[in-house]
């Protein structure tokens, strides 16, 4: 196939956040200079990706039957590459909030098809991007999916390393006022660890609903971190025009978020009262989310 796509390669943090637009349009200038040629989506082919451009702009109602919908009318497509594309992009923003559980199996089950009719070669680092998002889905979104496929098996088996990394995981940070924290130190609370950033659109939606999470709860012991990696001016200024009560520490080199093996944003980490790991979310969550994440580590 020459050089691995862009749409295709594991999901990172840039992927998680911008739009389907800017994937397909690296995807078509990687493709015109592998290949000499540009997209070839059919009529049916391209509605169906404007729809998905366009998925962010809709309220959430009308965003879940448009999701499902659009899950529906993918899997009538011919078997091929941009069938997959297009079920990947489908997925990729289908974990932006709550849209059912219904929607999400109606994706699942589409990328698990095309990726049955049509493989994906593996990355130079692992599993291909299509059978780690449909692995995620699977795991953290508890849908189901059958997929006889060696990438998809290696892809459930490094999520599940990633999880006890994640277990395991301690670090020492300062937030913007200076003050130091250290996970360990907070046995004893209940603590959700959400990793972010100022130019993250999921990010920035969820993050009223954890502000009014922490104020709720933090007379029982309940303390948000969240983190970002960027540049400590950057987020002060972002904080002075949207504040929030919870500590917002500094990631300065990633260490924390590559610790945490985050590779894509936001994503949130619920610790119990005993450090155990009791619960994780692969995208931006509403507060009936985090909601039933915190019922697991006991605060109702």
């Amino acid at each position: 196939m020459g050089p691995m796509m862009p749409w295709l390669s594991p999901r990172s943090c840039a992927i998680r956040a911008v739009s389907l637009a800017a994937m397909l349009a690296f995807t078509f200038a990687h493709r015109a200079a592998a290949q000499s040629q540009g997209p070839n989506f059919s009529p049916e082919e391209k509605a169906i990706a404007d729809q998905i451009k366009g998925l962010r702009a809709l309220p959430d109602d009308v965003r879940a039957r448009t999701t499902k919908s659009l899950a529906l009318q993918i899997r009538d497509l011919k078997a091929g590459p941009n069938k997959v594309l297009l079920a990947n992009g489908l997925a990729n923003l289908s974990t932006e909030g709550d849209f059912g559980h219904d929607t999400l199996q109606e994706v699942a089950t589409t990328l698990a098809d095309a990726l049955r009719e049509r493989s994906v070669p593996p990355g130079k680092d692992g599993p291909a991007a299509p059978y780690v998002e449909l692995a995620e889905l699977v795991r953290y979104e508890h849908v189901e999916a059958s997929l006889d496929d060696p990438q998809f098996a290696s892809a459930m088996s490094k999520l599940g390393m990633d999880d006890a990394s994640r277990q395991n995981a301690d670090f020492t940070l300062t937030d913007v006022r200076g003050n130091t924290w250290n996970l360990r130190e907070l046995r004893g609370k209940v603590v959700l660890v959400n990793f972010w950033a100022t130019w993250c659109p999921p990010c920035r939606k969820e993050m009223p609903d954890l502000d009014a999470l922490y104020r709720r709860f933090k007379e029982q012991g309940f303390v948000i971190l969240g983190i970002s990696d960027e540049d400590a001016g950057k987020v002060e200024s972002f904080l002075a025009e949207h504040p929030v009560s919870y500590p917002v520490l500094l990631d300065p080199g990633r260490k924390t978020n590559e610790k945490f093996r985050v590779d894509g944003i936001p994503k949130s980490f619920v610790y119990d009262r005993d450090g155990k790991l009791v619960a994780e979310s692969i995208d931006m969550r509403t507060q009936r989310q985090f909601l039933q994440m915190l019922a697991q580590a006991g605060l109702q």
